[in-house]
């Protein structure tokens, strides 16, 4: 049984390919840092050790550069990206059109503040609103301060349209949801990693189950609720798709109790699902859309709020702002971090490669793969939690990469490429590879069948 598991480590990280001349792996081993050492894997892996503060607990992958859908570590191995950075590049590491628009805005102007008008961010402005019909964006930087402006103007809606009495509204959240870690984002998270230590915590904020609508009605029936926060598909909960009908069932009773719906599609949005928006699956229109990540496809941190007049507006010059957010570096790659998307018709390839990899992903053992789940390119699969034959959770063959910098050779694939995983969760793996449309459904189906027979 482990070592069909080691078959499918395909679904879950990095595909590495290790390169055939030796002289190319050399060349880069030696090259000398300002400091002197090599920059060999341990020694990124020490420096930062060393250095830096706690984050993530990261793969021991010491990467280099990306193009495409490849990233090369400081030793010169090739990975096949199955993360996409948490679906911030899913137009493919750099890419060129994006590099390029960076690289000549660069040259011209990259930062005015808002204390001035600068050319690029009305142009940007025009673009994005256009492209998602909404009569505003307010530009932000990550996408963590997105989901802290829509609640600002949530609130702001909620005292000054809705008539709540001034600082008893109160914000809905769906169990599970993860949209950052200020304390606004851990005030709402279930997950005690997020939370467990950092309090108090923000007031105001309520949580009830995901893909539950008669606890959504309920909750609604307090009048000073203002506004209600859900991902389309939950993404670091486990990719969960929620049933046909809950977004329109969202739709329908946000509008009955005048309550703003606010899809967080940081992760979901932008072709990732096979739609431009994850919502687009059930034709529904949030009253604030939130975007992220793949906006600038993986070159620069711009996030945005996207919503109508009537609630943009309540928010008057001087009341909330960034020094960063609109700049016109980051409007320039954004605007051509969307024409990519457009341009290489990204959503449609999303949709029909996710189809391709769901229906290859179905056919792993039932014995190990318990659910496979997703849209377009995001998906997960579900790993059975009972001990294999050697007392060993049936998981801890795909999560061996996290805790040792050696690859197992029984996953090593017919054109010497190899896929590590990435388990974020006890039992689930995430699948997000970047996968732009210039690499034809064959390649992807290849890959699979290579994963299966070796």
């Amino acid at each position: 049984m482990l070592s069909k598991l080691a078959r499918f480590q395909t679904v879950a990280g990095l595909c590495r390919g290790v390169h055939s001349s030796a002289a190319s792996v050399a060349s880069v081993a030696t090259k000398k840092t300002a400091q002197g050492p090599p920059p060999s894997s341990d020694y990124v892996f020490e420096r930062e050790a060393k250095y830096g503060a706690h984050n993530y607990h990261p793969l021991p992958v010491a990467l280099e550069r990306g193009k495409g859908i490849y990233v090369w570590d400081v030793e010169g191995r090739k990975y096949f990206d199955f993360l996409s950075a948490y679906s911030a590049v899913n137009q493919g590491h750099c890419h060129p059109k994006i590099v390029d628009a960076l690289k000549d805005q660069a040259d011209k102007l990259t930062l005015t503040s808002r204390a001035f008008y600068n050319t690029v961010l009305g142009e940007y402005e025009e673009h994005v609103t256009k492209l998602f019909n909404y009569h505003k964006v307010l530009p932000m930087n990550t996408g963590v301060e997105a989901g802290e402006t829509a609640c600002k103007l949530a609130r702001r809606w909620g005292y000054s349209v809705k008539g709540i009495p001034k600082y008893k509204a109160k914000i809905i959240f769906a169990a599970g949801n993860f949209w950052g870690r200020t304390m606004s984002a851990i005030s709402s998270s279930t997950d005690p990693t997020s939370y467990d230590g950092f309090g108090p915590f923000m007031p105001g904020f309520e949580i009830i189950p995901y893909n539950d609508l008669p606890a959504l009605e309920r909750a609604l029936q307090d009048p000073n609720v203002a506004g209600f926060m859900v991902e389309p598909i939950q993404g670091e909960a486990g990719v969960i798709v929620p049933d046909p009908g809950y977004l329109m069932g969202v739709r329908e009773l946000c509008t009955q109790h005048q309550v703003l719906f606010i899809a967080d599609e940081i992760q979901t949005g932008l072709a990732r699902t096979g739609r431009w928006l994850a919502v687009d699956h059930e034709n529904v229109r949030p009253d604030l859309v939130l975007l992220g990540k793949a906006l600038s496809g993986g070159l620069y941190p711009v996030s945005a709020v996207l919503c109508d007049d009537d609630v943009m507006l309540t928010i008057k010059p001087g009341e909330h702002g960034s020094t960063y957010g609109g700049n016109p570096l980051g409007c320039r790659v954004a605007i051509a971090a969307l024409e990519v998307l457009e341009e290489e018709n990204l959503a449609e390839n999303a949709e029909r490669m996710g189809a391709l990899l769901r229906n290859e992903l179905m056919k792993l053992p039932s014995d190990i793969v318990t659910a496979v789940r997703g849209k377009g390119l995001l998906n997960a699969i579900v790993i059975r939690a009972t001990k294999g034959a050697r007392g060993r959770p049936a998981r801890d063959p795909l999560c061996s990469c996290s805790r040792s910098r050696h690859i197992p050779l029984p996953c090593v694939l017919k054109d010497s490429c190899f896929f590590l995983t990435c388990a974020f969760f006890s039992s689930r793996v995430p699948a997000r590879p970047a996968w732009p449309c210039s690499v034809p459904c064959q390649r992807a189906a290849s890959a699979l069948d290579a994963a299966a027979c070796s």
